[in-house]
């Protein structure tokens, strides 16, 4: 496994985009070979599918998709041009296994593999499923785990609270976007942080880690959530506390950390999804109101307020604009 790509812009590629009595062919070129470096043999006759998106950070590589049954080998070939990394991969459906040193794991969903960098490693897709994996940086990560080394080919159990925030993290990061270069060293760093402690970081580590790693990565999570039940009537600290088990003033420090409040976080991403909507003509038969009970406002003065604050426009203006613009 190497790092995909040096941009800190997510990629995708999947084999839909190839001609289908190719497909197999180029990913195995594109894919296998100058991406993630692994020999790929397919299983069964049915017809071969597969998407990923990677990610190149400073120093980690991520990669998450899905795949059909496969093998995917890395061979000695492959180890001699890797540089001194190590690879976590994390089964998210469906069923697999991994074989290393002599051993092999038997995957289920929400588990992860450790593999050494140095290695031959054998994983199965036995049915079709998805999968993140993640290259990382051994001196950066054996920095913080003793004897890195005993935990490679082992598995990481689906109840290690840093694995679910690590797994959560890589994917809202590639549905975020691009990255400048100082948040990429900075997400590289979380991810550093989250793999030595689902690992087994030592003591003092540890105690580091929760400070960078886990709070950058709870509040990534707790951003996706709000921005997924944007609409709902209960969005309030105290529930998005529940739902992550933590207290309400952590998910208040959390974002007065980040330079803001929990409140006007989710103001600022009702009235852009308000803009959005209004501006989508997808949305013109929605009354201005019907699209502000959408957003989660429950007073249309509030949000008239509110949004011709934030825009220096009224809903209305913006609205008559994209109309103008359609013609």
């Amino acid at each position: 496994m190497t790092s995909p790509s040096p941009s800190f812009s997510p990629a995708q590629i999947s084999t839909d985009a190839f001609p289908a009595p190719q497909r197999l062919a180029m990913w195995r070129e594109i894919y296998g070979r100058n991406i993630v470096n692994v020999d790929i043999e397919t299983i069964g006759d049915d017809p071969f599918h597969a998407s990923v998106t990677f990610q190149g950070l400073p120093g980690v590589g991520l990669v998450s998709g899905s795949r059909s049954p496969a093998h995917y080998r890395v061979t000695r070939q492959y180890l001699a041009s890797v540089g001194d990394i190590f690879g976590l991969t994390m089964l998210m459906s469906g069923a697999a296994t991994t074989r290393q040193l002599g051993r092999e794991i038997i995957c289920r969903p929400g588990t992860a593999s450790v593999l050494s960098g140095t290695d031959p490693s054998v994983n199965t897709m036995h049915s079709f499923g998805r999968f993140v994996s993640i290259a990382l940086p051994r001196p950066a990560v054996s920095a913080l785990v003793p004897d890195l080394g005993a935990a490679y080919a082992r598995q990481i159990p689906a109840e290690n609270g840093a694995l679910r925030l690590l797994i959560r993290y890589v994917q809202t990061l590639h549905e975020n976007g691009p990255l400048d270069a100082g948040l990429a060293k900075a997400a590289a760093n979380h991810i550093v942080d989250l793999a030595a402690l689902a690992i087994g970081a030592r003591a003092d580590a540890a105690h580091e880690a929760q400070h960078r790693g886990v709070a950058a990565a709870r509040l990534q999570s707790i951003k996706a959530e709000i921005r997924e039940r944007l609409g709902t009537g209960d969005l309030s600290a105290a529930t998005v506390a529940l739902r992550h088990g933590v207290t309400p003033r952590y998910v208040q420090k959390l974002f007065e950390r980040d330079g803001t409040t929990f409140s006007e976080f989710v103001l600022a991403r009702r009235l852009e999804r308000a803009l959005q909507m209004l501006r989508d003509p997808g949305f013109a038969m929605l009354t201005i109101s019907a699209i502000a009970f959408e957003c989660g406002f429950s007073e249309l003065s509030y949000f008239n307020r509110t949004f011709r604050r934030a825009y220096n426009a009224t809903p209305s203006d913006i609205r008559h604009a994209a109309a103008l613009r359609q013609r």
